[in-house]
């Protein structure tokens, strides 16, 4: 069986994830630990513990229990307490984080729990700050604050140089694909790319590297960017190993949704360069991938991880 390894946190991991586990493949999900925000953030700060948010969707995305339970894990408590705005799903990582001190662990139980197949690791069991350096000079600390600064990011970097979990580099040695998921450029997927165990790692793999990209643009961090420019800055942040192969949307969007997007939201659909994307070395591999969700663009993940498991068999 083909072994894949997906680098990624929040909504993008999970879509991938929900479609490649419908294929005969062996997954390991690596989920960044240095979000800091909403409930996530305040469970870090009081229990001194890596972050659990995006673990907590990644568990639940490669689970085979009823939808009841998971919406029961995901949900969020509304009350004037110190309860307000914490997942179920949080309170119970914290919980046996508590219990086993590793979130390895911890994870290990909630998959057992909860049905999970596949293995899920986190990419570190320290306690990550996220750090980032603007164009214009300024030092920000925490991935929340990343986000929220809408800034262009020259450079990205911990606080501490993380010790990877060494299973993470274990399964990198021994993947057929690698791949690095849609999601935020900073704040997702080059979390875990900054590490140079992780670079090192990658290097030394004969895996086929594969970046899923994302449909639209982000504020700040990627304004205007095309495929080609979020390759480049995966490559920048690469070691001897580039991005070899992408997956990108050809989907027509219904013009209201786009300009819902831009005016709102100040995003634009990621346009798909193709003869720059060649100048990189790196495959495209086009397809209808997108659909409208509730007014919002989502990946249709079968189809997303049809062509995913195509480019892994041949």
């Amino acid at each position: 069986m083909k072994k894949v390894v997906v680098f990624g946190g929040g909504t993008g991991i999970t879509q991938l994830l929900s479609g490649i586990k419908l294929f005969p493949v062996d997954i390991t999900a690596v989920v960044t630990v240095a979000d800091n925000g909403r409930s996530t953030g305040i469970l870090r700060e009081e229990f001194d513990m890596p972050a659990v948010g995006d673990i907590r969707k990644v568990v639940l995305s490669l689970s085979d229990v009823d939808s009841k339970i998971k919406e029961l894990l995901h949900y969020r408590f509304d009350t004037s307490s110190d309860l307000n705005g914490h997942p179920i799903g949080n309170l119970i990582m914290v919980g046996m984080y508590n219990m086993t001190g590793s979130l390895k662990e911890s994870i290990a139980v909630m998959s057992k729990f909860l049905n999970v197949k596949h293995k899920i690791l986190p990419l570190s069991e320290d306690n990550l700050t996220l750090m980032g350096k603007t164009e214009d000079g300024m030092v920000l600390e925490g991935e929340h604050t990343i986000t929220e600064a809408n800034k262009l990011i020259k450079k990205l970097y911990y606080k501490k140089e993380p010790k990877v979990l060494p299973e993470v580099l274990k399964e990198i040695e021994k993947a057929d694909m690698i791949i690095f998921s849609m999601g935020s450029l900073y704040t997702s997927i080059l979390p875990h790319i900054i590490c140079k165990e992780i670079k090192t790692a990658i290097d030394k793999t004969k895996a086929k590297i594969l970046y899923t990209c994302n449909a639209v643009t982000q504020p700040g961090e990627t304004p205007d960017f095309a495929v080609s420019n979020h390759i480049k800055i995966l490559n920048n942040y690469l070691g001897k190993r580039k991005v070899e192969y992408v997956v990108a949307a050809n989907t027509t969007i219904p013009q209201h949704i786009v300009e819902k997007y831009a005016t709102a939201e100040q995003k634009d659909l990621v346009l798909v360069d193709s003869e720059e994307v060649k100048k990189l070395n790196c495959i495209l591999i086009e397809s209808d991938i997108l659909t409208i969700k509730d007014n919002m663009i989502r990946h249709k993940s079968l189809k997303l991880a049809t062509a995913i498991f195509n480019l892994l068999m041949e």
